[in-house]
Parts: C-alpha cells; sequence; structure tokens
C-alpha cells in the first residue's frame, strides 16, 4: 500500500496538475479556466481548495473544493492510472469534504460526465446519491470557460 502525502497545492505545482490532467485524461480548457493565469487565481480564493496527492515527488491524485455559500462541490478529481484502485480516489474525495466542512459546507455535491462510468461508481461507493431527475445547463462566453 502506498503511504501517500495529501497537501494543498500552490502555484508551484500547477505544470504538474495540468500534465495529471492530461493523463488522466480529464477533459480541461487551458486556454479558459484552466489557464496558469486563472488557476492560480483560483489558488488564491480562500473558497476553492487545490489537494493533491504525491507519492515522493510524483503527484498520484488531485481534487477540487469549491464553497460557494450554499453548497460545497466536488470537481476536476483525478487519479493518475498507475494509481487507480489503490484507494486514493476515495481518500480525496474524503480529503475534499474535510476541506469543505472546514468552509461551512454541510451538502456536498458533484457533477460526472455521463462517459465516465469508472468515477460514478465510486462516488456512488462513497454514499452519493444519484439524481436522474436533474438536467445540468449552463451558458458561457466562450467554449473554455
Amino acid at each position: 500500500m502506498v503511504d501517500y502525502t495529501i497537501r494543498e497545492l500552490n502555484p508551484q505545482d500547477i505544470p504538474n496538475l495540468l500534465a495529471l490532467w492530461q493523463t488522466a485524461g480529464l477533459p480541461h480548457r487551458p486556454r479558459g479556466r484552466d489557464s496558469v493565469a486563472e488557476l492560480n487565481r483560483q489558488m488564491a480564493d480562500d473558497h476553492i481548495a487545490f489537494i493533491g496527492a504525491f507519492e515522493g515527488e510524483n503527484m498520484a491524485g488531485v481534487v477540487l473544493a469549491n464553497w460557494e455559500g450554499r453548497k460545497g462541490w466536488i470537481n476536476r478529481l483525478a487519479v493518475h492510472p498507475d494509481h487507480r484502485r489503490s484507494g486514493l480516489g476515495a481518500r480525496l474525495i474524503a480529503e475534499a469534504e474535510k476541506a469543505l466542512k472546514k468552509m461551512g459546507a454541510r451538502m456536498v455535491a458533484t457533477l460526472i460526465e455521463d462517459w465516465n462510468q469508472p468515477s460514478l461508481a465510486l462516488f456512488q461507493r462513497e454514499g452519493y446519491k444519484l439524481h436522474k431527475d436533474i438536467y445540468y445547463l449552463s451558458r458561457r462566453e466562450d467554449d473554455e470557460v
């Protein structure tokens, strides 16, 4: 069993974060909300926690915890393929929940694309309820937001 170090990320971690998202197959918007400048801005926000899991110096997983005042959101959970099925995803969910609880969240939610069955199964194993009666709608300035 790997002994992961869990810690909040800082701007120096951004290149490794972006590389992990790409390796893990997580879609991201490098010219928009996931640009280096935008990630720096988000990391400075007290309502967003970027939490990373490391095996030595290597980033093995990451999750974002975002408190919007009414509800906590778990976003961008990614685990390096070499570390999947190790319990790391569940541990990152628990760390995100702890961070959100400290921010004041009493309800935590996540959004998962329909093609991402492994993530859907993980969250359901961790006690999250699937709501099939909710539609997600958005208005975006452009495709990168």
